[in-house]
């Protein structure tokens, strides 16, 4: 009787997805004409949560004093359990929404107006969380740390890609910048009169592929430098280089670092400059799935006509990791075809607007409310996913 009842509601909340399909497109290719860096989606920021405070949410903006951040909720006949909704809306510099956040941010916003006809017989509440800047300084790693989640009982968000895919590898990253400071002097008529601090940063450069070959394969590493001199006829007294060290384990990664930071320190000592050592983004940990709650995920992509890959190549890193270490939680992967397509390009920004986009933006948000109400109805499913996340152990 009780999954009878589940599945009319799932039924009737798929409905309600359709009916508002026409103003979900209409947002998603809003915040796509309109793409904003991290930290600055004013824009989206607002049509988001301004669709939900219509709907009756009630609706906190600059959350945690993230002035683009938002949390909104709309309780049922009961506070708990909570679900909640990751929405990101961030663009990439210079390509736009190649990552597909304009997806991702309306359809938890649509997943979550299409269960408030619904709550008034259920108990429970949806939360829908707007984050920030995941490309960058990710919104959801001070969030976690402050106890944002900390009354959520499952968390929640479904990514566009070439196909659907039910969770991919997400690593730990740390992310490093190393400022070298010299001395100047004419590059041609006293050159040794200077400490050429691009020196360093190139030495830097070849020390860490140096050390590659020590390092385990699933470890990444990869840098660019944000200043390298003024001219070319002065010797640079000021150079900087960024990094992002990866590996599947936040332990791993606090391994490596140090070893990559020794890397800088030769160099400086090579040189004769002095180095100073940074973060410029918040570190990010690895991607727990949560496998009661994907599975729940999983049947529910099926019902609705999915072919789902139940692993995938990943390799990125996520801020979603950092909620994945304090609540039960899932990543899944829609499709917006075709199947090689690639993330952070041009071609994924244009697609993101496209008819398989809005598609995948339906689905995706029907996948999201089926598995919110999985999780309403269902007790045993929360008992089984917090049991596994107390036990440390993931998808």
């Amino acid at each position: 009787m009780v999954a009878n009842r589940e599945e009319m509601f799932k039924q009737r909340a798929w409905q309600e997805v359709d009916r508002l399909r026409n103003r979900l497109v209409e947002i998603s290719r809003a915040i796509h004409a309109r793409p904003e860096l991290g930290g600055e989606e004013l824009f989206a920021s607002k049509l988001l949560s301004d669709e939900l405070e219509r709907a009756g949410f009630v609706v906190r903006r600059n959350y945690f004093d993230i002035p683009t951040a938002f949390h909104a909720v709309f309780q049922g006949r009961t506070v708990r359990p909570a679900v909640a909704l990751l929405a990101e809306y961030d663009a990439l510099p210079g390509i736009g929404h190649g990552c597909g956040h304009n997806i991702i941010g309306t359809a938890a916003v649509g997943a979550a107006l299409a269960l408030v006809p619904l709550l008034g017989s259920i108990d429970g509440s949806i939360h829908v969380y707007g984050t920030p800047a995941e490309e960058t300084n990710g919104a959801k790693v001070p969030l976690a740390d402050r106890g944002a989640f900390k009354d959520i009982d499952a968390a929640m968000m479904i990514h566009p890609s070439g196909c659907t895919v039910l969770a991919a590898p997400s690593l730990a990253m740390d992310a490093l910048e190393f400022t070298f400071i010299g001395r100047t002097a004419h590059a041609a008529a006293a050159p040794h009169e200077g400490l050429n601090a691009l020196d360093a940063v190139i030495l830097t450069f070849n020390a860490i592929n140096t050390l590659r070959q020590r390092l385990r394969p699933d470890v990444r590493i990869h840098g660019i430098i944000t200043k390298g001199g003024v001219v070319a006829n002065m010797i640079p007294e000021k150079a900087v280089a960024r990094f992002h060290v990866r590996a599947e384990t936040r332990e791993h990664v606090n391994k490596v670092v140090p070893k990559v930071i020794d890397c800088a320190q030769g160099a400086a000592l090579a040189t004769g400059t002095q180095l100073k050592v940074g973060n410029f983004e918040y570190s990010f940990d690895e991607m727990r799935t949560n496998t009661a709650l994907a599975q729940a995920m999983h049947k529910n992509l099926i019902s609705l006509g999915e072919e789902v890959l139940t692993g995938g190549e990943g390799w990125g890193s996520l801020d979603m990791g950092n909620v994945s270490q304090v609540v039960p939680a899932i990543h899944p992967y829609i499709s917006i075809g075709p199947a090689n397509l690639v993330s952070h390009t041009r071609e994924f920004a244009q697609a993101a607007k496209g008819p398989g986009a809005m598609r995948g933006l339906i689905v995706g948000a029907k996948a999201l409310v089926a598995t919110a109400l999985d999780v309403f109805f269902n007790p045993a499913l929360l008992t089984a996913a917090w049991e596994e996340f107390r036990a440390g152990t993931s998808f």
